[in-house]
């Protein structure tokens, strides 16, 4: 999953010094997918750019309570998990959460 998402980055323009940020939310959110998404299906990731921005979707079959979405609040100091969409919008540029029949899909925006 990390060199598809490399191979896209660097073929999208992405400058090199990004590229580590870059890599960390991706891995974040599909470890998040993997971890908290439906037991029996498995995460979906898309790649695609759209002028200078390139785009990250995960999706996976797993909902959540409607509320307050998870990554917006920093974690409590010394947490040990609750970090992966905190970290991901950090080293967005944007990231959109939408929940609902169909699943989860985090999108993720980056400048390159």
């Amino acid at each position: 999953m990390r060199d598809f998402a490399a191979s896209h980055a660097v073929r999208s323009g992405m400058a090199h010094e990004s590229l580590a940020d870059f890599l960390v939310a991706v891995n974040e959110v599909a470890t998040n997918a993997v971890t908290h998404g439906h037991a029996t299906a498995k995460a979906v990731l898309r790649i695609w750019t759209v002028g200078r921005t390139l785009v990250v979707e995960i999706h996976d079959e797993g909902r959540w309570t409607p509320g307050e979405i998870p990554g917006r609040t920093p974690p409590e100091p010394y947490a040990t998990s609750g970090m992966g969409l905190w970290v991901a919008r950090m080293a967005s540029s944007d990231i959109t959460v939408e929940t609902g029949v169909a699943g989860t899909f985090i999108t993720m925006f980056f400048k390159v």
